[in-house]
């Protein structure tokens, strides 16, 4: 014996499972979030895998670890954001309340997450840069955010917190301005992105809202408890 320590105190090289496997999810966020950034700043198409690499200072094959290629950097950046808004449908669902609340709470959720990168990224890049199974999940899941919008209408047609309207034209007129958010949007402006998320909660529900519910008019709406996903 050599008087070193026994194999059963000495430290091993190779980092637990546990420990392995946070810091790969950390690099392969690294890498989702960095790309995103220059998919917005120069384009989908502007962008190469070398620009993301150069950025991070890693290798281009380095990047092959975390992702196959750039079409599914592109989707997993919009499945981030969808995710986002899909927890805050079943929220608002498991909580209930009138419908015009109900409203209010996804506007003011869906307006938050278009402020952010993943965000921007469902609006303002074209599903057709997506693969064929892609793009049937990306419009699955957008018709399932526009039922949502018309189903929370007319629920406060029936409970009257919302005056009658066309359900149709409503939910587009909505989602439509809050889709823009994720084109305009710059980060450190005058209002944070939870003040123009409230704003837009209340702004476009005026028209909608009954006669006794806009009194309530001026008041946001309650936020909505974020869940443990990303």
């Amino acid at each position: 014996m050599d008087g070193s320590p026994s194999s059963a105190t000495t430290q091993s090289p190779w980092m637990p499972f546990e420990s392995r496997r946070r810091a790969r999810d950390e690099k392969r966020e690294a890498v989702l979030r960095t790309a995103v950034q220059l998919f917005l700043e120069q384009g989908y198409h502007g962008t190469t895998l070398n620009d993301v690499a150069e950025r991070l200072n890693i290798t281009k094959p380095a990047l092959y670890n975390y992702f196959r290629s750039k079409e599914e950097i592109l989707y997993e950046c919009w499945a981030i954001g969808h995710e986002r808004v899909d927890d805050c449908i079943d929220e608002i669902d498991s909580e209930g309340g009138t419908g015009l609340a109900k409203l209010r709470k996804l506007i003011a959720r869906y307006a938050e997450v278009m402020t952010t990168d993943s965000g921007k990224s469902m609006v303002r890049f074209d599903v057709h840069d997506l693969s064929e199974h892609n793009r049937k999940i990306v419009r699955a899941a957008k018709q399932k955010i526009d039922r949502a919008f018309r189903r929370y209408i007319r629920d406060g047609i029936e409970d009257g917190s919302i005056g009658p309207c066309d359900v149709k034209l409503s939910a587009f007129a909505i989602a439509g301005s809050l889709n823009w958010i994720g084109h305009w949007y710059q980060p450190g402006g005058p209002l944070p992105a939870e003040e123009i998320a409230g704003e837009f909660a209340i702004r476009l529900t005026e028209g909608l809202a009954a006669r006794q519910s806009r009194k309530k008019a001026g008041k946001p709406p309650a936020r909505v408890k974020r869940g443990g996903k990303r």
